[in-house]
């Protein structure tokens, strides 16, 4: 059954040889407290031998997860605070959030909405909340994009994925709709003839931001499951989040870009991680991550320079971390500026 099936419990890890007896207890914990799921793709990368596994460490629950640190936030980059209707998320002049779903077929142990997402979180949205979510982008003249992110929006059928659609259709003024998902690499069979053809509406551009964090991630089905895409006209840009045991080194991230322009994704956003509960055996410092980035100058075409990013707590959207928009003040403190101007701490004063 693991071979058809994600993996969700101590006992299917066990099975599967990505922990060992002796830890059951500790990953039924964490388990109790987020949610778990590795589809088989992602088992089939891990290599249980590799205490240090990449992959692994993405997926599978890790006793850390349970140590919230005291400035780790629950709605780390303030979704709630700019959540005007159920479902929507209204951030930033033009374009809105759109989360149908918060339902993922991997449950990433980093994940910034990790208190929303998952079994226990806050589910797909019912008809009336749709309804009142279209009702406010078709209200809004100025929303020119809508994201669809969640949970990941591509977990639904393509059926449904075509409703959404062609209810954007109707919307003049939404000229771009955006999905942000894992599926092509952690579930490649779902990207079909069937689902392509969902993600498309008459007079709209689509765009699909693709999350990988390691180049092992672009497997040969992943590929094709990309060339799908891209071949169907989706254009695909990435996003990843640097990762301490992860990808927090320069040749990794140098190959997972060019993995990305290889298969004509163009790298996007590379994330310093959020301050999400249980994540902070994840987090690089900012001076790290500056370190890494500015490696990759030089050392990889122009085509693979991602945009690092950070979005400042408490919703005030994201800034490049450059020293243009992030200040030193000593002691692990920061002061950014975000794309209005305005000055904030990072970390936020507790």
């Amino acid at each position: 059954m693991n071979a058809i099936r994600p993996l969700r419990t101590a006992t299917d890890l066990r099975d599967a040889r990505l922990i060992d007896t002796d830890q059951m207890q500790a990953v039924d914990a964490v388990a109790a407290r987020y949610a778990v799921a590795i589809t088989p793709a992602m088992a089939a990368l891990i290599d249980p031998s590799d205490p240090n596994d990449p992959i692994a460490r993405q997926f599978v629950p890790d006793p850390a997860e349970l140590t919230h640190l005291p400035e780790e936030l629950q709605d780390p980059i303030g979704d709630a605070v700019h959540s005007p209707v159920e479902g929507i998320v209204h951030r930033y002049p033009d374009r809105v959030l759109l989360k149908a779903v918060h339902v993922c077929p991997v449950y990433c142990r980093f994940c910034f909405r990790r208190e929303m997402v998952g079994p226990q979180g806050l589910g797909t949205l019912t008809p009336d909340a749709m309804d009142g979510a279209f009702a406010y982008i078709a209200s809004r003249p100025e929303i020119w994009e809508v994201i669809l992110t969640g949970g990941d929006p591509l977990v639904l059928s393509p059926r449904r994925l075509a409703e959404i659609m062609q209810r954007l259709a109707s919307i003049d003024h939404v000229k771009v709709v955006r999905f942000h998902t894992r599926v092509p690499v952690v579930e490649p069979a779902r990207i079909d003839e069937d689902l392509i053809h969902a993600l498309k509406a008459s007079g709209k551009a689509t765009y699909l931001a693709l999350h990988a964090n390691h180049p092992r991630e672009l497997t040969a089905a992943a590929r094709d499951a990309i060339a799908k895409l891209v071949d169907a006209g989706i254009v695909l840009i990435s996003q990843s989040v640097l990762l301490k045991g992860v990808n927090d080194d320069v040749e990794t991230l140098a190959a997972l870009m060019r993995g990305f322009v290889e298969n004509r994704i163009k790298p996007y956003y590379l994330h310093h991680p959020d301050l999400a509960p249980g994540t902070g055996h994840f987090r690089l410092t900012i001076a790290e991550g500056q370190a890494l980035v500015a490696a990759l100058r030089g050392r990889i075409s122009g085509l693979c320079q991602p945009s690092y990013i950070l979005d400042i707590p408490g919703g005030h959207g994201k800034a490049v971390v450059s020293s243009a928009s992030i200040a030193d003040q000593g002691g692990g403190c920061f002061t950014v500026t975000n794309f209005r101007g305005e000055e904030h701490a990072y970390p936020p004063t507790v």
